[in-house]
């Protein structure tokens, strides 16, 4: 049974969000929590949220233990950024890009869901 969350807006980068999501895709979950509290990444934090909410998913809507579970997706896509001003130099406006990003996260209890690059990186279970 496959349980997703999903975090909206959130006020980092894609790109340095998803330096936290490689370390932790295939892993078990309880494996996933230890090595994101250690993460110095200031993204660490809100996908360590992310997949405890999905864990309470699986736990309150499925019945599934929480002990079994892996991640099977983790993505950081783009949402819309905002657009700021800020004057330059002689040349007037200069735009500013604050990037923000969504985060899914799947878990699921089959551990043959878990796309096979994940496997061979982790060592299997």
């Amino acid at each position: 049974m496959e349980v997703r969350a999903i975090l909206r807006d959130m006020g980092i980068s894609p790109r340095k969000v998803r330096l936290v999501t490689e370390a932790v895709k295939g892993r078990k979950v309880s494996t996933a929590l230890e090595l994101l509290r250690f993460i110095p990444n200031a993204s660490a934090r809100p996908v360590l949220n992310l997949i405890k909410s999905a864990v309470a998913n699986a736990e309150n809507n499925y019945a599934l233990d929480a002990n079994e579970l892996y991640i099977i997706q983790i993505v950081a896509d783009e949402a819309p950024p905002f657009k700021r001003m800020r004057i330059a130099s002689r040349r007037g406006p200069a735009r500013i890009t604050k990037r923000r990003s969504h985060i899914t996260v799947v878990i699921s209890d089959e551990y043959d869901l878990v796309p096979r690059d994940y496997k061979k990186r982790h060592h299997g279970r």
